[in-house]
């Protein structure tokens, strides 16, 4: 089978390896697209450092090939289309047991796949992997619309921090892909969504996925034009999609009392800001974040995708074969681009 692997820094080779064979209650699953994010990105550039050679891509959609020993058929139908949550999830360290397996202490292990080569495992032709991580997705859905079930499901994880209700005002800061995957499901929930982005094409797709007012912050103050917007009061809910840590003390002061902000992105590089003890006291507003996706988050994402709900296909910047994968690795870098899918 075919395995997409980083070899070295900005370097990608198609491996040929053995198929593996499913042991008993796993299952063996044909990948048929994987789309790549931002850590997929950074860590064929080297900003993240690892070892080599490395098998990227954990947001993607696949095919039951096969079965292993004891698992029923009827259940797990062969050549049903299924999304796959590759974050791994002990669910015995204190913080699955606490309701957050996004926060699960073994991570980064890989109990729940097998794979001939280290990594997080997507962008093998082939997985071996344990029933509990598969999602079923309409056999009719497009595969490059099913690889969103992943960031959709961080972006719901996102909304059950945030807590938008009907009628709020709601921020997203920063036009990126995940932004507009807030922008769509804010409005989806009866929100006005206000868009903070200094890129204009970025503003004008804002507008065009359910963003009722765009702000661009390199001519005007986007705290104070949250201000006005609100009649002085601020923002329900702050998303803060971006990178940058002067835009998180932003996200912080454009929330109104009451309010909620949630740092959605890691910060790169993380500077940290000053927040007043005494606002906090006094506002009562809620300052947290939101990191990977929960097993109900996951959940809510495939039944938006399934539904078509939610529908991200204007998020796809270009479409790969395995055999275009470095290509692929190299669009996905440039600033310009939304989500570059690998197909097998």
């Amino acid at each position: 089978m075919k395995v997409i692997a980083v070899t070295e820094v900005g370097k990608v080779e198609t491996l040929i390896v053995d198929k593996p064979k499913p042991g008993p209650k796993k299952i063996l699953i044909n990948i048929k697209a994987c789309a790549l994010c931002t850590f997929d990105q950074r860590m064929y550039s080297g900003v993240v450092k690892i070892p080599f050679p490395f098998v990227g891509g954990h947001e993607v959609v696949a095919e039951i090939a096969e079965l292993g020993e004891g698992l029923d058929p009827a259940r797990y139908p062969i050549g049903q289309k299924v999304a796959v949550r590759l974050l791994n999830s002990c669910g015995e360290c204190y913080y699955c047991r606490h309701n957050a397996p996004n926060l699960c202490e073994r991570t980064n292990e890989r109990d729940s796949i097998v794979s001939a080569i280290p990594g997080t495992g997507g962008l093998n032709e082939y997985l071996i992997v344990e029933p509990k991580i598969l999602w079923k997705l309409p056999n009719d859905l497009p595969n490059e619309i099913g690889v969103f079930s992943e960031p959709l499901a961080c972006v719901a994880n996102s909304f059950n921090h945030g807590l938008p209700q009907m009628g709020d005002d709601v921020v997203v800061i920063g036009g990126g892909i995940m932004g507009m995957l807030h922008i769509m499901l804010a409005k989806k929930m009866g929100c006005r969504v206000i868009l903070s982005e200094p890129n204009k094409e970025r503003r004008e797709l804002g507008l065009e996925l359910g963003a009722d007012i765009v702000i661009d912050p390199s001519k005007v103050d986007p705290v104070e034009e949250i201000k006005k917007i609100t009649n002085g009061i601020g923002a329900e809910v702050i998303f803060n999609t971006t990178a940058v840590s002067s835009v998180a003390k932003q996200a912080v002061d454009m929330v109104a009392k009451l309010g909620r902000v949630v740092m959605y992105s890691s910060q790169h590089p993380d500077i940290p800001f000053d927040i007043s003890a005494n606002w906090l006291h006094n506002s009562e507003s809620i300052v947290t974040g939101a990191v990977s996706p929960s097993i109900l988050s996951f959940e809510q994402a495939v039944k938006l995708l399934s539904k078509r709900i939610i529908y991200p296909d204007k998020l796809i910047s270009n479409v790969y074969s395995a055999d275009q994968a470095n290509e692929a690795y190299q669009e996905a870098l440039k600033p310009d681009t939304f989500r570059i899918v690998i197909k097998f």
